[in-house]
């Protein structure tokens, strides 16, 4: 089903109505992105694209961007929740399998977000081997430490370009350990070319890959989620404990042929779910 969005603005903010399957809950908080939070209001937070945003769900196909206008909204917050791809039919093709149309009914509602992919790809050097409050702290002190400082105290989260000026002993202050040297190699093969991200988003995704594993610390599961959180390949397929988990138990042959094509939002659908339910 289409989104053919409605309009109502109050003072600064933009109210938009008639948007299908997104649950800010389930999205914001599946593990894909780390710097959501919520505020005591229970707006959902964050620097995104180096600007403050905040936004609310007032039911389930309303949603109000703070601060924000209908050209912000059509030119960048469409993109960055995928509003243009019709989650309604890949979901209902994934409801011939009976694990994902358990997972679909228990969490309508997850989006694929379209991230910054240099953010995406440094988040996720950052996630290996680490537990997500960690990770998010992390994130935290590398936006404090090396980001632009904002209007409301909050930080952006800082360029490859910048980063590639450090030594991986600069980001002591992070603390993010022996994963300091993989984020100053990354950020010096970005800045300069050598792995062109931009570049990247039109390769086939097995090149795609191929030129996130020239970065030292990239293996095939970072690089997975850099394509599919960062680059927009819904088709790539990180593989971590829990999806190892989900393979073993319930795919043994690989994931149903209804995935095909999109095996990036089956997985966090099937991820989400499988890590938030005690049986199975």
């Amino acid at each position: 089903m289409a989104n053919i969005f409605t309009f109502e603005n109050n003072n600064c903010n933009l109210t938009v109505k008639n948007i299908h399957c997104l649950n800010l809950d389930y999205t914001l908080d599946c593990g894909q992105s780390f710097r959501w939070e919520k505020n005591n209001v229970d707006h959902w937070c964050a620097v995104v694209n180096g600007k403050y945003a905040e936004i609310s769900q007032e039911a389930s196909d309303t949603i109000t961007f703070y601060n924000c206008t209908k050209s912000e909204f059509n030119n960048f917050w469409t993109n960055y929740f995928d509003l243009n791809r019709d989650y309604d039919e890949i979901l209902n093709c994934y409801k011939e399998d009976k694990y994902l149309s358990r997972a679909i009914n228990e969490y309508y509602g997850i989006r694929i977000l379209n991230q910054d992919s240099w953010e995406a790809l440094c988040s996720f050097i950052i996630s290996q081997n680490n537990n997500i409050p960690r990770i998010k702290s992390i994130i935290d002190r590398l936006c404090e430490n090396y980001g632009d400082k904002l209007p409301n105290g909050t930080y952006s989260f800082p360029s490859a370009e910048r980063l590639a000026k450090l030594s991986p002993e600069d980001l002591s202050p992070i603390r993010a350990g022996f994963r300091n040297k993989y984020i100053i190699d990354a950020a010096r093969k970005v800045a300069s070319g050598e792995v062109d991200l931009e570049a990247i988003k039109k390769l086939p995704l097995d090149k795609a890959e191929a030129e996130l594993l020239k970065i030292k610390g990239v293996g095939p599961k970072v690089a997975q989620c850099a394509l599919l959180y960062g680059c927009s390949k819904v088709d790539a397929f990180p593989i971590d404990v829990w999806v190892k988990r989900i393979i073993s138990e319930l795919y043994p042959s690989g994931l149903p042929k209804c995935a095909c094509g999109t095996k990036g939002i089956a997985q966090q659908y099937l991820f989400h779910w499988r890590r938030n339910t005690n049986s199975i």
